[in-house]
């Protein structure tokens, strides 16, 4: 593609984007003709200085990422990023700390499979705000961006993980799906840096049959990471996916997404408050799909996350939209205050004998695996599984009897079927405004309502909805 298109492309997008105006200061009449950022004196240095960044030589005021990057530096407003093919920040061994400031904006190139890979002992510092979040988007124009267009952000982390795939005595690790490179380790408190207020859309790009990225991969990342208002947009596959760690997530929104919306597997143990996923009627499989380990369903560490506060929205008119929630593959979890509604097979099911074996104690519920203080509103609540094993218990059980505080009831949320103005809030007269009982721990706030949201939409002015 020549210089012309990318600069027609770049800018034409940017100045669609009216909650992301362009401010591109890098092609001042003062600045020299040299190949790299300009003379600022900035105490980050210069980005085009940097091994990997090539700035200012296709089109004045973008920068161009390729390959491994090992050296720390600073995205500003003072320039458009563009990801040409993998981008690995660090080597897996070393820190390097890729900082984003607010505003910022950041492309996958379509043609190359443009990815962001955040290895093993590196940091994103990407630090958005709820005017000016960050974002990660598609190289191509709006209104011809889609599902797919390029790969997508990955977090590699050194905290444990059950799936080995690679032979190593010290620790557990595996090789991310789509070659984005080694993770899992052996400290849970791991710090690959903080996102906050960031987007990533029309991303997932299919590597090969049945190995498409996600949104937002997290993969062994520890819970020394803070991970705060979140968005993935139109992605190809799931939306938000833990690979085992520890890491804790708030304020996630997953809109649109083809296949699951929040995903876990490989023994992830964090925790997660105020999460919404809207699936659209031209895609969308569960809105929770969550697996210990598919190999073996008993590895440890077992995934075992603790969630309050969820709200999920199918999309009953569609073809699509199967389960709010399957929990399946031996999986743990503790749930409360979730809100699941219009999925077209049933809200919630339950799979595979060692995921109801490892639930059960002898005549009740051990605590592994609970659902409370919830509300599933869809033509079908429960779904039982054919398995070969009559297990100890039912779905209609579990929900109905064996936890406390579930009901079968409309949560009259506002307007959670609007595909280009959401509205999740609770409309007066809600049974989802009071009863939400949170789990006694020190990172979830303490909230009356039961799902993502009260009366204050926290997820308005830095979300989007665009469907192209």
């Amino acid at each position: 593609m020549s210089s012309r298109s990318y600069r027609f492309i770049l800018l034409i997008a940017l100045l669609a984007m009216a909650a992301m105006p362009l401010s591109c200061s890098c092609g001042d009449d003062d600045d020299d003709d040299d190949d790299d950022a300009g003379d600022d004196d900035d105490d980050d240095g210069d980005p085009g200085d940097v091994e990997g960044v090539e700035c200012d030589t296709e089109v004045e005021g973008l920068c161009v990422l390729t390959g491994v990057i090992t050296e720390s530096f600073t995205m500003t407003t003072d320039f458009q990023w563009l990801l040409r093919g993998g981008v690995f920040i660090g080597n897996d061994t070393d820190e390097t700390v890729l900082s984003i400031d607010p505003g910022v904006q950041i492309f996958g190139e379509s043609s190359t499979n443009g990815m962001l890979v955040i290895t093993r002992g590196s940091r994103l510092e990407a630090e958005g705000t709820a005017d000016e979040p960050i974002v990660f988007s598609s190289s191509k124009l709006d209104g011809e961006r889609a599902r797919g267009d390029w790969g997508g952000l990955i977090i590699n982390g050194r905290a444990p993980i059950n799936n080995c795939t690679t032979d190593t005595e010290a620790f557990c690790e595996a090789i991310g799906e789509g070659g984005t490179g080694s993770f899992g380790g052996s400290d849970p408190d791991d710090n690959s840096g903080t996102l906050n207020y960031v987007r990533v859309e029309f991303a997932g790009r299919l590597i090969s049959p049945d190995n498409e990225l996600n949104g937002i991969a997290f993969q062994g990342v520890g819970r020394g990471t803070t991970v705060d208002y979140i968005q993935v947009h139109m992605n190809k596959d799931d939306g938000v996916e833990f690979f085992g760690g520890t890491v804790n997530a708030k304020h996630v929104v997953v809109t649109g997404v083809a296949d699951d919306g929040i995903d876990w597997t490989d023994g992830w143990q964090g925790r997660l408050q105020f999460g919404v996923v809207q699936q659209y009627e031209d895609g969308g499989d569960q809105g929770i799909e969550a697996d210990n380990n598919a190999e073996d369903n008993t590895a440890t560490p077992r995934s075992h996350p603790i969630i309050s506060n969820v709200t999920l929205i199918g999309s009953p008119d569609s073809e699509f939209s199967d389960l709010g929630m399957l929990l399946r593959e031996g999986t743990a979890a503790n749930l409360s205050n979730v809100v699941v509604k219009g999925f077209n097979e049933a809200g919630l099911m339950i799979d595979h004998n060692e995921t109801f074996d490892n639930a059960w104690a002898a005549k009740d519920l051990n605590g592994e695996l609970t659902l409370t203080n919830s509300i599933i509103d869809c033509d079908t609540t429960t779904e039982e599984p054919e398995l070969d094993d009559a297990p100890p218990f039912t779905v209609a059980d579990f929900f109905s009897d064996l936890n406390d505080g579930n009901d079968a009831s409309d949560p009259m949320i506002a307007d959670p079927y609007n595909q280009t103005s959401p509205d999740f809030t609770l409309d007066a007269g809600s049974p989802a405004l009071s009863g939400a009982v949170v789990p006694s721990d020190s990172f979830f706030d303490e909230v009356d309502f039961i799902g993502a949201f009260g009366t204050e939409n926290w997820a308005s002015g830095w979300t989007t909805s665009a469907p192209n």
